[in-house]
């Protein structure tokens, strides 16, 4: 049995026994019997949290109580067991609360949902920004699930991106994700704090960026300060897409280059030759995910005399039918192409480079200025591509020309794909509106606006961000535009930590403040979409019938498992919300 745990309840026991005969006693038993019953809901506990960590099936609604068929939660709690004698004693021996049924399953994560958003609900009324990000998908039951994210700085100065639920939603318009994010809000932000909400982050979807009934026009309405960001992780799909889609020749590159993957993945056997010969899987290509794009184009660039290899053995095995045969010799016919492998080359070149920023804009502790620094490196490498377009065209390997471009014709494309991407990235990513506020603290600039200040952006800053002192703000930038200790700090992030190690937060005050602003801004929507994998986890075509409580609780467990690993006394708070849940037999609560 576990340590005795002290109560609040022991001082006056001693006091009250010698009045009451017996009282002390039976005041020592009911505790030593809920210390003991704490002790094995606590274990209960663990195991419950060990499966949502690891995101393992517990017992469903529909399923029985059988114990030929016990289930991953049952048989974990067994195996625990086996190395304590008390968990054993009492699996035996209970006959009030055994702890093991769906229903205490349920109300303990229904607890351990509560626990976890009370500690997040308190990191976000200490913080003194907070941000969103949201998106929407449908589950495997069709039903549509809203997730939402919170971004803020934490008591320890930190950037945190917490999971806070998925929200059902009827009908993914505006009003009702409007609805839906604005009730949540409510109860996270007191009406007196309406200037906390400094930002919220979409997706591109016209339901979520519209000017004027879209939901971030709708949120901007009661939270006025919440100034809206499109995912550059979106926009940089959409810069992509139109530097292709655009240009006929190079859109059916693309197209061919599909094709390499749908042709093995229709065909275990088609895939063994691939696995004999190449030795590696083609990725598939996805419409919105450049980056498996550019996983297609190095995998083929790379293998191309493997891939030769390959088909012309599935042509000449016999072992394949006719229609199999035929497509083998187109994809021959396509390697051997001098414009494919151009185009192959050209774009072997640029993909690493739109991998690496997509990587980028993909970390949680990114901010503005940080994200600008990433695009101009982006653009400088596509320029320093087009200035190399002659040294592409002479590497192209020996290829037939039966549909070969000819040289300027190459070139020409080649420039345009360059043009096309460098001007959608000075479109897509420039920093207007409140994201001005970055120019700002962009250290590279410090010494330029130590000559002449940026009063212009000053200006656009306070005006999206009214609760800055501009006159404060103003004499604090002047002294950190002429100080070369700060220039050195690359990023809104690192100045930011500058300052708090150098206890600086008072003398810098609005600067602080400014920097807490940019960093809390989420420029990517990137978490929400993380958690749609871990929805398609826990809610699979067998669980389908999960309830929304259910279904939260377990993605709370698995997405945030270091705060319910960290957490002081989390099982202790869980038990006491157990026990004050509803009227039970079996003793929680001390004397």
């Amino acid at each position: 049995m576990a340590p005795r745990i002290p109560h609040s309840g022991e001082g006056s026991m001693t006091a009250c026994s010698s009045f009451l005969p017996g009282f002390g006693t039976n005041v020592t038993r009911h505790n030593e019997e809920v210390d003991k019953n704490r002790y094995i809901l606590s274990k209960l506990i663990d195991c419950v949290k060990f499966c949502g960590a690891f995101e393992l099936a517990l017992r469903g609604h529909d399923e029985t109580e059988a114990s030929e068929n016990p289930g991953i939660f049952r048989g974990l709690v067994n195996f625990a067991s086996s190395l304590d004698a008390a968990l054993k004693e009492h699996l035996e021996g209970a006959t009030v609360f055994r702890g093991t049924s769906k229903t205490i399953q349920n109300e303990l994560l229904d607890c351990m949902l509560t626990v976890v958003k009370e500690y997040i609900h308190e990191e976000v009324t200490a913080a003194d920004y907070i941000a969103i990000q949201a998106d929407e998908t449908s589950d495997v039951s069709v039903q549509c699930q809203l997730a939402l994210v919170l971004r803020y700085i934490d008591r320890y100065n930190v950037i945190q991106e917490r999971f806070f639920e998925f929200i059902p939603i009827e009908n993914a318009n505006a009003e009702n994700i409007a609805q839906a994010l604005l009730e949540r809000m409510s109860a996270l932000i007191p009406p007196k704090d309406k200037t906390k909400l400094i930002a919220q982050a979409y997706d591109g979807a016209s339901v979520m960026r519209g000017a004027t009934g879209g939901v971030q026009r709708k949120v901007m309405d009661v939270y006025e300060n919440a100034h809206y960001v499109h995912c550059y992780a979106h926009q940089l799909n959409l810069v992509m897409q139109q530097a292709t889609s655009k240009i006929p020749k190079v859109s059916v590159f693309f197209s061919e280059l599909g094709g390499f993957c749908a042709f093995f993945s229709r065909s275990p056997k088609r895939t063994s030759v691939l696995d004999d010969v190449v030795g590696s899987r083609l990725p598939r290509a996805c419409a919105t995910r450049w980056n498996f794009h550019s996983r297609s184009v190095n995998t083929v660039y790379e293998h191309r005399d493997d891939l030769l290899k390959c088909f012309k053995t599935i042509q000449d095995s016999g072992n394949f039918d006719a229609v199999t045969v035929r497509e083998a010799g187109g994809f021959v016919r396509m390697l051997e192409d001098g414009t494919f492998c151009f185009f192959l080359q050209l774009f072997h070149k640029i993909m690493p480079h739109v991998d690496m920023l997509f990587q980028q804009l993909q970390k949680r502790n990114i901010d503005p200025i940080f994200i600008k620094a990433a695009i101009c490196n982006f653009a400088d490498s596509i320029r320093n591509i087009r200035s190399s377009i002659f040294t592409v065209q002479e590497e192209i390997p020996a290829a037939k020309r039966q549909r070969t471009l000819g040289p300027a014709e190459q070139h020409r494309i080649a420039i345009e794909v360059c043009d096309t991407i460098w001007a959608q990235t000075k479109e897509r990513f420039a920093f207007t509106g409140h994201l001005v506020s970055s120019t700002l603290l962009q250290g590279e600039l410090f010494s330029q606006h130590a000559k002449t200040f940026p009063s212009a952006a000053l200006n656009a800053t306070v005006e999206a961000y009214p609760m800055l002192n501009k006159a404060r703000l103003k004499t604090e930038l002047s002294l950190v535009y002429e100080n070369p200790e700060f220039e050195k700090c690359s990023g809104a992030v690192p100045l930011y930590q500058f300052f708090m190690e150098n206890n600086l937060q008072c003398t810098f005050s609005e600067t602080v403040n400014l920097l807490k602003i940019l960093i809390t801004t989420p420029m990517t929507s990137a978490e929400s979409e993380r958690c749609f994998s871990t929805l398609k986890r826990i809610k699979t075509f067998l669980r389908s019938t999960m309830s929304q409580e259910r279904l939260n609780a377990l993605a709370m467990l698995s997405m945030e498992k270091k705060i319910v690993k960290d957490m002081p006394n989390f099982n202790n708070k869980v038990i006491d919300r157990f026990a004050t849940q509803k009227e039970r037999r079996a003793k929680f609560l001390y004397k």
